[in-house]
């Protein structure tokens, strides 16, 4: 199952979110979701664990907790949308020449 955690301190590495999530049984990844151009971490990451009610435990027991002085925020994930919007043909008001 694939977790959405967010609230992340800006410290936090990916093998202590890993860490955390491993009281709860195994995991398969942790992401922390990092800004393309700064490289610094946007407060947000995934987690993908195997196994599903290990994995809703840990959404149970971490959701709320602290970590690195943040509380968390966890959630099972939602499925990513197709496609990016056209940033030159989109609702702003900006036209496409």
């Amino acid at each position: 199952m694939n977790i959405y955690v967010g609230n992340l301190s800006y410290e936090l590495t990916e093998e202590e979110l890993q860490n955390a999530f491993r009281a709860y049984g195994e995991v398969e990844s942790a992401k922390i979701i990092k800004d393309i151009y700064s490289g610094r971490s946007r407060g947000f990451g995934f987690v993908e664990m195997p196994i599903e009610s290990e994995a809703l435990a840990a959404i149970e027991g971490l959701n709320g907790s602290e970590l690195k002085g943040r509380t968390l925020r966890v959630s099972k994930a939602r499925p990513r949308r197709e496609g990016r919007r056209d940033r030159h043909n989109n609702n702003y008001g900006w036209r496409k020449y």
